[in-house]
């Protein structure tokens, strides 16, 4: 399989055979449940839907409660489709996926949403530098954008100009993370560098292409 869902749980650090201190981010990886196997002749196109985390089931739409009892399974809070998949490697209805899906070494990509901020102006949004200075009647413009029209002509605002907006809350891929470390027995991934998200958030973790 070329992948797993999982839970962020936050940032350490840990040295190397060298003695470098290297920052990592330590991974809850699985267990995962194959909730449905898609295929071209029946779909569409081919992929694997996995289910991780526990869900109440009062919690739990009728029609989702019914997919899960026919994966065999109980309720799950995520859910996420993988359509690539190694040949040979395929996974049937039920089946649990576990961290041993990986191996230390090795590359992987990790989506997450990243941390919302709500709105934002362009000096913590683009890193502006503002108007700059107080004097000479400035003394409220110093976040600001400055000017943002143009001339006489086009007499308008370009789309796409960057101002002032929502910021964060969008899903982010950090690519060719390195693994570092595998605990089995606590479903633990430990990957060198940061992943997107904030604490407990959801990630899918799949093997660098």
């Amino acid at each position: 399989m070329s992948g797993i869902l999982g839970k962020k749980i936050g940032m350490t650090s840990i040295y190397d055979e060298s003695g470098r201190n290297i920052p990592v981010t330590v991974v809850e990886a699985g267990p995962c449940v194959v909730t449905q196997v898609k295929t071209k002749e029946k779909d569409g196109y081919d992929a694997i839907q996995m289910a991780f985390d526990e869900r109440k089931v009062k919690n739990t739409p009728r029609a989702l409660q019914k997919h899960f009892e026919k994966a065999g399974t109980t309720p799950k809070k995520l859910v996420r489709e993988f359509s690539r998949f190694e040949e040979g490697h395929r996974k049937s209805l039920g089946e649990t996926i576990t961290v041993d899906v990986f191996m230390e070494g090795e590359f992987v990509d990790v989506t997450g949403i990243s941390k919302g901020k709500g709105f934002q102006g362009v000096v913590k949004r683009y890193n502006f530098n503002g108007v700059g200075q107080a004097t000479h009647g400035q003394h409220n413009r110093l976040r600001k954008p400055g000017s943002i029209g143009a001339c006489a002509y086009p007499a308008r605002v370009f789309k796409g100009l960057r101002m002032g907006g929502h910021m964060g809350n969008r899903t982010v891929k950090a690519i060719n993370l390195q693994i570092m470390k595998i605990v089995p027995e606590k479903n633990l991934l430990v990957v060198k560098g940061s992943v997107p998200g904030s604490k407990n958030g959801y990630l899918k973790i799949e093997r660098w292409s």
